[in-house]
């Protein structure tokens, strides 16, 4: 039976948890499965109650944290060593950026079989300065030689990789998009969209346009706001803006609010703009809104769009990263450069002003999505790896 030792940074909210949640889960009876995660960050919310659900109980480790802390991230470095020594691991899977560091250095130093590292997303733009940058590459370049493969979750994310950063040599990378369970952004939709307009105070003639995600520099909250104050001048359709999720610049974005005079609460109100805080049943979020945003600088496969699109919801994107893997253009979202805030907001305008195109738009999501992104194909896709690689190895 092989072993696998699956480690991830944290569990917060996002597609490397449920990555990570379902892998654990719904592999072949033949694997045998130890989940681990770091600490969380108390910027962001938990969600071990994805993994709890499932019936996992995945070993943390507190030291390994979000931030870079020498003491601490050599003390997770220990722990996970002791992990693999005790669990004798054939595999030593490792998502994201942190627990790929810590848990491939530990796996290369114990001699494990197979080392393989998950790509969610990377920091070689729009998260430091060069020289930061230059080092992380460097870093990574030499995780890929002690790795026995890279996964990136998107062609587009694979070419940058392989290409564009030259982390690897792109045969070495596999492409293995996410998978979800979507099934709970279909159920019941009627009944969710009544409750979640209910509590918010919005009117049966009125439109939602919704965000989802951490507030983090990189997600660039700021081109959403601008687009919202923008177009609230130039329509007359009833509308109102919710941020949904919270982070680091929570205080930073409501600022910029105020300084576009967008009139903004925290509660239900006859406001256009609103900070939700984490709204845990997103299904309701995504059930309540009309169309579904993205702002950000760089992204790997943008949950939000793939939950929007599986909830029949119209999008206006930033084309990033795997986006355009992620959506179809001109058929379920509208894309416009990074930072293009004139651009940005013609495509909310559009939206919020052609019923048809909005409708049609959220018609086409599901059908793209439902097979492309569900878990059994995620699950198949990384068995066969596995199975590949530990063949390589004789095992």
């Amino acid at each position: 039976m092989p072993r696998i030792l699956r480690i991830i940074n944290r569990f917060n909210l996002g597609g490397p948890t449920f990555n990570v949640a379902y892998l654990s889960k719904y592999l072949p009876a033949d694997f045998e499965t130890l989940l681990v995660g770091g600490a969380k960050d108390e910027s962001e919310d938990s969600s071990e109650f994805i993994v709890n659900s499932l019936g996992l109980n995945p070993v943390i480790i507190p030291s390994m944290r979000r931030s870079v802390s020498p003491f601490a991230d050599y003390q997770a470095y220990r722990e996970i060593k002791k992990l693999i020594r005790d669990f004798k691991p054939d595999i030593v899977h490792t998502h994201a950026s942190k627990a790929g560091a810590l848990g491939r250095l530990a796996a290369y130093h114990e001699n494990v079989p197979v080392i393989v590292h998950t790509f969610h997303g990377h920091v070689f733009h729009s998260y430091f300065g060069k020289t930061t940058t230059t080092v992380y590459k460097q870093i990574e370049r030499y995780l890929a030689r002690k790795s026995s493969a890279i996964v990136a979750i998107s062609q587009k994310q694979k070419e940058e990789l392989g290409n564009i950063h030259h982390i690897c040599a792109p045969e070495k990378i596999t492409v293995v998009p996410l998978g979800f369970d979507l099934t709970r952004f279909r159920d019941r939709q009627e009944e969710k969209r009544a409750a979640f307009r209910k509590h918010w105070q919005v009117a049966d003639d009125t439109l939602a346009v919704v965000i989802v995600g951490r507030l983090v520099p990189v997600k660039n909250h700021r081109l959403f706001l601008e687009a919202v104050a923008a177009a609230a001048k130039q329509t007359n359709r009833k509308w109102k803006a919710f941020i949904v999720g919270d982070g680091e610049s929570r205080a930073e974005l409501e600022a910029a609010a105020r300084e576009l005079q967008l009139p903004f609460a925290h509660e239900p109100g006859d406001q256009l703009l609103t900070f939700t805080s984490w709204i845990r049943d997103v299904d309701a979020v995504y059930a309540g809104a009309d169309i579904v945003a993205l702002s950000s600088w760089n992204e790997g496969t943008p949950v939000s769009l793939i939950e929007a699109q599986a909830a029949g919801r119209a999008i206006v994107t930033t084309n990033v990263g795997g986006i355009s893997d992620v959506v179809l253009p001109e058929t379920t979202a509208l894309l416009s450069p990074t930072g293009d805030a004139a651009a940005f907001t013609h495509n909310l305008l559009t939206l919020l002003n052609n019923d048809t195109q909005r409708t049609a738009f959220g018609t086409a999501g599901w059908p793209h999505v439902k097979e492309k992104f569900h878990y059994t194909r995620l699950v198949s896709d990384m068995e066969q790896l596995y199975r590949k690689l530990l063949a390589e190895k004789g095992l």
